[in-house]
């Protein structure tokens, strides 16, 4: 059973996307930005873009501990030990999978970090959601 969590963007319906998708006991998390805090340093976004996805994750049946994967994009090479210093704050006993790339740029020019993420929920907490 597919379940799509929504972000609430209104970019959602036009675009074609859903911040996260349930499949089972599976859930992947889109490409999430730091949506609200433009203007912050590299460590405020990258904190924004966590509390963004606590919340999906929740809303999915999950928590960061499910979290398998990581996948982190980030516009200056330079800001790669303050992300994982975030990073490690949050993941530092789950130890996911995880992967730092440097792009050229991100949908919103002021945006220095995009984080997407798998998680996949044991199969005996696995219990259905509804969004």
């Amino acid at each position: 059973m597919r379940t799509n969590i929504s972000g609430g963007s209104p970019y959602e319906p036009i675009i074609g996307f859903s911040r996260a998708v349930r499949v089972g006991n599976c859930i992947h998390l889109a490409g999430t930005g730091p949506v609200g805090a433009d203007n912050a340093d590299v460590d405020g976004q990258t904190r924004r873009v966590f509390e963004i996805a606590v919340d999906a994750l929740a809303r999915a049946g999950c928590s960061f501990k499910d979290v398998v994967r990581t996948r982190m994009f980030l516009t200056h090479v330079d800001d790669w030990e303050a992300v994982g210093r975030v990073h490690g704050e949050y993941f530092a006993s789950i130890r996911p999978a995880a992967t730092m790339v440097v792009v050229a740029k991100l949908l919103n020019p002021a945006w220095r970090i995009e984080i997407e993420m798998d998680a996949v929920i044991p199969a005996e907490e696995a219990i259905p959601t509804q969004d």
